[in-house]
């Protein structure tokens, strides 16, 4: 047999212990090969350019075009308020991507932050861009969440019953009061729940960028400010970009930044698997 293991050592390593993939390759104890041919967006795309920049930890802010027009796929927009940050990335994804992009501001709109918490972390953006996007009456509320007829779900774990998995992305259709069941549609197929079964799901329309890994959209937005310092990390801002297919922006601060550019430990993990293996 044989066990062929893909995947990203610049994106965000595993939450447990250990550098596996890293230190496989670096051991040059297995044969590798590197795919260098960019599918997900054209090559001289900026989108790219700045993602290399990044993983080399040189990228500039004064070099990012700051206007949203259609000369780039990528922009930069400056602001130092968390709640600032939150009333832009509300204004782009309610009336300026979409009118300028032609962009579905549900389905091809995806904001992605480092955490949860905070004025532009998943809870308070979901909370705003719901209100926003969808302010249509709730089917049912549990838990403190209220689901709305074309609300943006994710699944949240692997159901192999359901065949729906981690990461998977929704559309609520309609909550069947006499069956107590709530049905959503992932990529055309109908998916039922429970109401026990909701802890399953939740409001996708702002998620967190460990969330989004080994996933792409259309759009990306992300918020960048120092209040999410304890996670701001060259590899996480690599990992937000590099999931935009055709239009990436960044909204915050440039210190933030700074601060995610000049921060690449998480990737310097103390194991001895790749000398173990060079020994063998």
């Amino acid at each position: 047999a044989q066990l062929i293991l893909v995947g990203d050592v610049l994106q965000l390593p595993a939450i447990g212990p250990g550098n596996v993939l890293s230190d496989l390759i670096d051991s040059a104890s297995i044969p590798v090969f590197s795919l260098n041919k960019i599918f997900r967006q054209d090559s001289e795309s900026a989108i790219v350019i700045n993602a290399h920049k990044v993983r080399q930890g040189n990228f500039e802010v004064g070099s990012q075009p700051k206007a949203i027009d259609d000369t780039s796929d990528f922009y930069f927009i400056e602001e130092h308020n968390p709640d600032r940050v939150a009333r832009v990335i509300l204004q782009l994804c309610s009336r300026d991507l979409p009118l300028k992009f032609d962009l579905d501001p549900i389905l091809d709109l995806q904001v992605l932050t480092p955490m949860h918490k905070g004025a532009v972390g998943t809870i308070n953006l979901n909370h705003l861009l719901q209100k926003t996007l969808n302010p249509g009456p709730a089917l049912i509320e549990t838990m403190g969440t209220a689901y709305k007829a074309g609300d943006k779900v994710m699944h949240q774990v692997n159901n192999y019953q359901k065949d729906v998995y981690n990461g998977d992305i929704g559309v609520v259709r309609n909550f069947d009061r006499q069956k107590a069941v709530l049905s959503a549609d992932f990529y055309g197929r109908v998916v039922t729940y429970d109401t026990s079964e909701l802890d399953q799901i939740t409001i996708a329309y702002a998620i967190s960028v460990h969330k989004s890994q080994g996933s792409e959209y259309p759009a990306v937005i992300m918020p960048l400010v120092t209040q999410h310092y304890v996670l701001l990390q060259r590899n996480l801002l690599y990992t937000a970009m590099t999931r935009g297919q055709k239009l990436v922006i960044l909204v915050g601060s440039p210190k933030a930044l700074y601060l995610a550019l000049k921060n690449d430990k998480p990737r310097m993990r103390l194991t001895s698997l790749g000398e173990r293996l060079t020994h063998l």
